[in-house]
């Protein structure tokens, strides 16, 4: 059992093995024309199937422009990486107790089985393949638990909610809060806050940001940094969230624990993360003006007036930025090219959310992804519509409509939230909401003339090339589910057609009618919190159905994702140890 604990810091042992895995580094991965041959590594041994699926992950340089930047936000930057990479240890624990001593083991191994066990293991960060259904890949793994290390070893789902609903109803508000993590106290069970539970982890990170905090310029910088510094170690997060969102300047981190996608049992805990990007001014700007449209895109949703927010948060702030280092959640498995936080419907509710634009990275992935499967599933006619501009706004917009919708809700005359009664299908519902409800935004913004009509074509027919690079994230994983759902709603209702050659091709009036049902399907479950709705509208439509199997058959020679390999990010920390004598 891999149970034991480590002598020596895990932030010191994940970057011995990232360096192990860096000596052979892999070269760029090209973009194929065709995309339709079959791969040819070897898969006669154990290291050349692991490899084969990490060729799954094109090897990707993130870089960014820093030439404008003072060296002292240099030294900001270097100092986040730092405390991005205990994000990164912490993220390992989070998802098994046993990833610290199977780490420490691959190390160890200098067979080609184990450099290339380790390599796929820092991929998935730990010892399952997230894209084939957590297949085990490490011999004397367990298979993954739903609960990962949320919830005491050995715990069920159903002992767990017979304990939570026995709970008091502040001591049930915490046990399906955020930030606590469940363990075991004789015959039942008590409450841990992350604060005690990581405790040696967060005080470094706590003292990393009060550094970075001191050398900042940025008033509002500075006081985001010290407020989650102190977040760390009080385990309260609101005033820290409400001062990320009220951020300015260049240098814009997002650093704790937020998305919930890991617990895969209840979308309760949230799971430690990190990105540290700098803003690109020139583009964040271009999207202001959509801000100034949610307020009337939430006033026309396609649900009951009575289920309408008629004051969404006062604060949407929009940015676009380019990624330096990703660590924890944000870099597990497929990375993220946007995100919408914070999550805690309290600062939604009060401060609206912001939307974060990973450029960088969106290049990278339509370069690389989803040209290629176009190429595949589109008729040559239709390849011409694809473009990025289309791309980019349905990630931008599908951020924006997290925030839109039901989020604080009423049940039974009880006061609850759309999270906590939709539980485990909560991320892929939430996911399939933000997707299609995009669509309905975006058309109704052309609609209204704020975006022009030339893009409407462009839209639907990128979506759907997308709809094929999201589905092969895998059904398990909640973009993956979410996106299955749309793509069988929309081949059921005729939107989206098979024609005989296997490719793909949108009807556009039946597509703009299925978008606005499935937003308005979706929205009243969510109003409603209807639990056993959700749960048949993941089962049976997040399934992939035999034709689009075919095409995907016909995608293997096409990464799923990209590795991103942060080469800026590596050039401040060898900066920052030059200054100090290192």
């Amino acid at each position: 059992m891999y149970t034991t604990k480590m002598k020596q810091p895990l932030m010191a042992v994940m970057s011995m093995a990232v360096g192990l895995c860096a000596c052979t580094p892999a070269q760029e991965a090209p973009v194929s024309e065709t995309a339709t041959e079959t791969p040819t590594a070897s898969v006669n041994n154990e290291a050349g199937r692991l490899d084969t699926m990490a060729a799954r992950f094109a090897p990707t340089e993130i870089v960014a422009d820093l030439s404008r930047l003072s060296p002292a936000d240099r030294q900001v930057l270097a100092k986040l990486v730092q405390a991005s990479k205990i994000m990164d240890a912490l993220y390992l624990r989070q998802v098994w107790a046993g990833n610290e001593a199977m780490l420490l083991d691959l190390i160890r191994d200098q067979t080609p089985e184990g450099r290339a066990r380790l390599h796929y293991f820092l991929i998935n960060k730990g010892p399952w393949s997230r894209l084939d259904d957590n297949e085990v890949i490490v011999p004397g793994a367990p298979p993954k638990s739903p609960g990962a290390n949320f919830y005491p070893e050995g715990a069920t789902k159903e002992e767990l909610e017979r304990w939570i609903a026995s709970l008091p109803q502040a001591e049930r508000a915490r046990a399906t809060g955020f930030f606590t993590v469940v363990r075991r106290s004789g015959p039942t069970f008590t409450l841990v806050p992350y604060n005690q539970e990581y405790q040696n982890e967060l005080t470094q990170a706590a003292a990393l940001l009060r550094e970075a905090a001191g050398l900042a310029s940025e008033p509002t910088l500075k006081a985001y940094l010290t407020s989650r510094a102190g977040a760390f170690l009080s385990n309260d997060y609101y005033d820290s969230d409400v001062a990320w969102m009220d951020l300015k300047g260049t240098v814009e981190p997002t650093i704790g624990p937020y998305e919930v996608y890991e617990d895969e049992w209840f979308n309760y805990k949230a799971a430690f993360e990190s990105f540290v990007t700098v803003l690109d001014e020139a583009e964040t700007a271009k999207l202001q003006r959509f801000a100034g449209e949610l307020q009337d895109i939430e006033n026309n949703l396609p649900i009951d007036p009575k289920l309408r927010n008629p004051k969404i948060g006062a604060s949407a702030p929009i940015v676009v930025v380019n990624e330096i280092y990703a660590s924890g959640d944000a870099n597990h498995g497929v990375q993220t090219a946007a995100f919408n936080l914070p999550n805690d419907e309290r600062v939604i509710s009060a401060k609206g959310s912001k939307r974060v634009m990973l450029k960088n990275v969106q290049d990278a992935k339509f370069a690389k992804i989803l040209t290629p499967i176009s190429r595949v599933v589109l008729t040559p006619e239709d390849q011409k519509e694809l473009a990025f501009e289309a791309f980019f706004t349905h990630i931008l917009v599908h951020e924006l409509m997290h925030g839109l919708g039901p989020h604080n809700i009423t049940v039974g005359g009880r006061q609850t939230t759309v999270r906590q009664e939709l539980k485990d299908t909560y991320s892929a519902i939430e996911e399939a909401k933000a997707d299609i409800s995009s669509l309905f935004a975006i058309q109704f913004m052309i609609d209204k003339g704020v975006l022009a009509k030339s893009l409407e074509r462009q839209l639907y027919i990128t979506f759907l090339a997308s709809t094929f690079r999201a589905i092969r994230f895998g059904i398990n994983e909640a973009h993956g589910s979410g996106i299955a759902i749309q793509l069988n709603t929309l081949l059921d209702k005729g939107a989206v057609t098979v024609r005989s050659d296997g490719t793909f091709a949108v009807d556009l009036a039946k597509a703009k009618e299925a978008v606005t049902g499935l937003t308005r399907d979706i929205m009243t479950i969510q109003a409603e919190g209807n639990y056993a709705a959700a749960r048949d509208l993941r089962d049976r439509l997040g399934v992939v159905r035999p034709q689009v199997q075919a095409a995907l058959d016909k995608l293997m020679s096409v990464p799923v994702d990209i590795e991103p390999r942060f080469t800026t990010a590596d050039e401040l920390v060898a900066e920052a140890n030059r200054s100090r004598g290192r």
